[in-house]
């Protein structure tokens, strides 16, 4: 509560008067389970579209919630920064979980977030069989994860951002690393998954979004890990994709690829729409090195399987060096960090 005496007199006003309204309250209660659209909050709240999204618009405009397209849709959540959303979320907590009309929204949303489910399930499961094939070819999911979380450790992540995300499978794995984390795929079918996911795992650290790996609808500059798991060897530009990842890193940010490395497993092309046939040591390294950043750890996992029908998967970690060295002449015992030109 000690960001509430920063405020002042017409900055709290101006925040009370946002959210001290019943709808508005009653929005800000679920959006801060996760993201919703404008048809969701109507048949939540039995509330017309036009009267939903004069409200939301003015919680907009309050810097109360984000506001993000995917494609005919607009998704909104709760702001995850700011003071305005510090005192929203306190005031929140002082809400009695007993309210009959906060007890029926939780109700409705909880069957709109299983029909959501439902509907990502349906997709998913008519892909699985693709998916299962693949991941037979390769070292177990599990060991990767342990690989991937051993490489990254244990300290807190202020903000992660996991591109080509895909079902959401980073985002639940590092859950409890980071503070604040977003999911950007290009498939609207595997963000509906993704959010499913998410809503299962009751995460609300993290958002996912629509949005072009090569041109990120995101601020540069604003994510201390970015993770790229099994994306690169669809793209038939993947060094253009690790450029838009950097600018992406705050100053000694890391970045970490999980892909395949080289092999001749020609048919993938062809039935699994794979663009590059995996990724040598050193062609990885010259790119990361191309766009500023350092090459710190390397680790092959090898499958065990034999008969030539098996792929290694490779974890990459490089970290952005920039330092602000001026700085630290008069206090070189707490280095700044310098920011991207």
């Amino acid at each position: 509560m000690a960001d509430l005496v920063k405020f002042g007199l017409d900055g709290l006003v101006d925040v009370l008067k946002a959210a001290g309204e019943p709808t508005r309250l009653r929005l800000l209660a679920l959006l801060a389970a996760g993201d919703l659209t404008v048809t969701d909050l109507t048949e939540i709240l039995g509330q017309s579209q036009p009267r939903i999204s004069r409200h939301l618009k003015l919680l907009g405009e309050a810097e109360l919630i984000d506001r993000y397209q995917e494609g005919a849709w607009a998704y909104f959540r709760l702001k995850q920064d700011g003071k305005a959303v510090a005192l929203t979320r306190a005031l929140l907590k002082y809400a009695s979980e007993n309210d009959p009309v906060l007890l029926r929204d939780g109700d409705r949303l909880a069957a709109v977030k299983r029909a959501r489910s439902e509907r990502a399930q349906a997709y998913f499961s008519r892909n699985a069989a693709e998916w299962d094939e693949l991941r037979r070819l390769h070292v177990a999911d599990e060991d990767v994860d342990s690989a991937l979380i051993n490489l990254i450790g244990n300290q807190p992540i202020n903000a992660f951002l996991d591109l080509g995300t895909g079902t959401g499978r980073m985002l639940q794995l590092l859950s409890g690393l980071y503070r604040r984390g977003v999911g950007v795929d290009a498939s609207r079918d595997m963000l509906a998954v993704a959010r499913s996911n998410l809503d299962k795992a009751n995460i609300t650290t993290a958002s996912v979004r629509h949005g072009d790996i090569f041109n990120l609808p995101l601020d540069a500059q604003d994510f201390d890990l970015i993770t790229i798991h099994q994306v690169l060897h669809f793209l038939d530009q993947p060094e253009l994709a690790i450029a838009e990842a950097a600018r992406m890193l705050r100053p000694g940010g890391r970045l970490v690829i999980i892909d395949l490395a080289p092999h001749a497993l020609e048919y993938l092309r062809a039935e699994h729409a794979h663009v590059r046939l995996g990724f040598s040591h050193a062609v990885m390294e010259e790119w990361l090195r191309k766009v500023g950043l350092h090459m710190e750890k390397v680790q092959d996992l090898h499958s065990g399987k034999e008969g030539g029908q098996d792929l290694t998967v490779t974890i990459w970690l490089a970290r952005d060096p920039r330092l602000l060295i001026a700085a630290g002449q008069d206090h070189p015992s707490s280095p700044a960090l310098a920011g991207r030109a």
